[in-house]
């Protein structure tokens, strides 16, 4: 899959148990993932984005209360599709780019929190950066990795940098809890 123009940049956003895992095996995000200090980190940086890119899931189970633009990466959507709730996308059926220009037509940073679905699309296109917390305390039994290629002969790090990233300084996002951000850039 071709990258991005750069008029917009991918930047990824993960929280991560020992194992990789963004969710649980019923697909959500379990509470042992949750934690304020990474909550208003990421909050942030939606702010800052021109559009979030999520899936369908994702975008159900998280109201979009601060009313930001976003793009619902569904197979049940006809190309690229508005609804009163957002931009649908269906990556079969139109290039990320014709969807960007049509939702984000000024270009900008494309937030992308998951899910793995998402996530795998996105590393296909190629990251900018990749906003990795890890909750080094937490286990996910049976969870959901972050992107399918993971395994443990090839961790998320070791995918991060097989796709041209490099890890920035590892700053503790609460110490207490073992909740660390390094963000990876290309």
């Amino acid at each position: 899959m071709a990258g991005l123009s750069p008029r917009w940049q991918l930047h990824g956003y993960a929280v991560l148990c020992q194992a990789d895992c963004i969710a649980g095996p019923d697909g959500l995000t379990p509470k042992a993932l949750m934690n304020d200090a990474d909550w208003d980190y990421f909050q942030r940086e939606l702010d800052s984005a021109a559009v979030t890119l999520l899936g369908r899931i994702g975008h159900e189970v998280n109201p979009n209360r601060r009313n930001r633009r976003r793009l619902i990466v569904s197979s049940s959507a006809r190309g690229i599709e508005t609804r009163a709730d957002g931009w649908w996308w269906n990556p079969a059926d139109v290039d990320i780019a014709t969807a960007l220009a049509a939702c984000a037509p000024e270009g900008g940073k494309v937030a992308v929190p998951g899910g793995r679905r998402v996530f795998d699309l996105a590393h296909a296109i190629g990251w900018d950066a990749f906003h990795l917390t890890r909750a080094r305390h937490v286990t996910v039994a049976a969870g959901i990795p972050c992107l399918t290629a993971r395994s443990d002969a090839h961790p998320v790090e070791m995918l991060l940098r097989e796709a041209g990233l490099v890890p920035g300084p590892t700053l503790p996002l609460d110490p207490q809890a073992g909740f660390d951000l390094t963000v990876w850039r290309r």
